[in-house]
């Protein structure tokens, strides 16, 4: 008996892109073939998470780097050193009210809900959050007039999820985080590049180990050692409730090598793909697909799916049906349009996609 029957939960079609709720990404198998080594095996685990950053610091040509549990785990880990530094009086009472300086800015725009409010994961941390200008806009004033005695750090978000218009420029808002000798945190959780905010000059940038990494639940740390040294010291506080396991890590580190030495689509490559099973929809009464690129500028194409006659949302409701469930990006179903993201869906799967929103339309 596998695993769908044994427990009777369904199996899944993730065309939605790397989502949390779906486990983030199919994991290869020589990855799979690492975590096994590291299940059956002993480890010193602060030694092993050393050699490990040190590793992988070495492949990235960063300064320093630190396996986590997850990109959340790393995002409130980086707050409470920012809050605690090496004080380990403050490490062991995060919470305790008289540590007052624990202000953490972030633009209104950014704080998003990713599965979580990030508010909760940076409260986690130890952080009083500040926002900074509206919704549909902050300048550097607006982040720069939130800086007082009582400020530790400064948190900028780059996601899909956020506003993506009307926000500061991440390098002019390190600039600003350091002439005020600040360190800013970059949460860049699903982002592909992962020298690319380090570059910038960012303190620490954190990546999901399950996102384009596509290694197993894990989360990775990167950036200015003095800053990292600080964070591994969390793990004496907040840290231990979030700890990664010795496969994880050693998984992680296989994932990101192998990441390195593979040539990621391109988005050419990507619409090839995705063009002919466009042209099979647009065959459909009252449906019309075309590719469009990740609104948050991700070298990621999609298949934009548009409904006539019916709601979208009722068509991402109906594809969820059935014994298998089809899962796609559906941030734009109000608007009359469903989105699918071809990285983890094989052919037989795309083919499986189209049948059944031809059903649902009753062609």
């Amino acid at each position: 008996m596998n695993v769908f029957e044994k427990y009777q939960v369904s199996k899944v079609i993730n065309a939605s892109g790397k989502m949390t709720i779906l486990g983030g990404s199919k994991v290869n198998q020589e990855i799979i073939d690492q975590c096994s080594m590291g299940y059956g095996s002993f480890f010193e685990i602060k030694d092993l998470l050393d050699q490990t950053g040190r590793y992988i610091a070495n492949l990235l040509k960063v300064e320093s780097a630190y396996i986590v549990n997850s990109a959340s785990g790393g995002i409130a880990q980086a707050v409470a050193a920012a809050i605690c530094h090496d004080d380990n009086h403050k490490i062991m009472n995060l919470y305790e009210a008289k540590n007052q300086k624990r202000e953490v800015i972030i633009c209104k725009g950014h704080n998003v809900n990713y599965g979580t409010a990030i508010e909760v994961t940076m409260s986690l941390g130890g952080a009083k959050v500040v926002e900074a200008g509206y919704a549909n806009e902050c300048t550097l004033d607006s982040v720069e007039s939130c800086i007082t005695e009582n400020t530790v750090a400064m948190l900028y978000v780059k996601s899909h999820h956020c506003v993506q218009k009307g926000m500061p420029d991440m390098k002019a808002f390190i600039k600003l985080g350091h002439r005020y000798h600040l360190p800013v945190i970059v949460d860049a959780a699903a982002e592909a590049d992962l020298v690319k905010y380090y570059n910038y000059g960012s303190d620490c940038v954190i990546y999901s180990g399950t996102k384009a990494l596509c290694g197993p639940t894990a989360g990775l740390i990167i950036g200015r050692q003095d800053f990292i040294e600080m964070i591994k010291l969390q793990y004496c506080g907040i840290g231990r409730v979030m700890k990664v396991g010795k496969e994880n890590i050693i998984g992680l580190t296989a994932a990101i090598e192998r990441y390195l030495k593979t040539p990621q689509l391109t988005i050419e490559e990507q619409k090839a793909r995705l063009e002919p099973f466009n042209q099979e929809l647009n065959r459909l009464n009252g449906v019309s697909a075309k590719c469009v690129q990740d609104g948050a500028g991700r070298p990621i194409v999609r298949s934009e799916i548009t409904f006539e006659n019916i709601s979208a949302l009722e068509v991402s409701k109906q594809l969820k049906s059935g014994s298998i469930h089809i899962y796609t990006r559906d941030y734009k179903a109000n608007l009359g349009q469903i989105e699918i993201d071809i990285r983890d869906v094989d052919d037989n799967e795309l083919t499986m996609i189209y049948n059944k929103i031809k059903e649902i339309i009753g062609e």
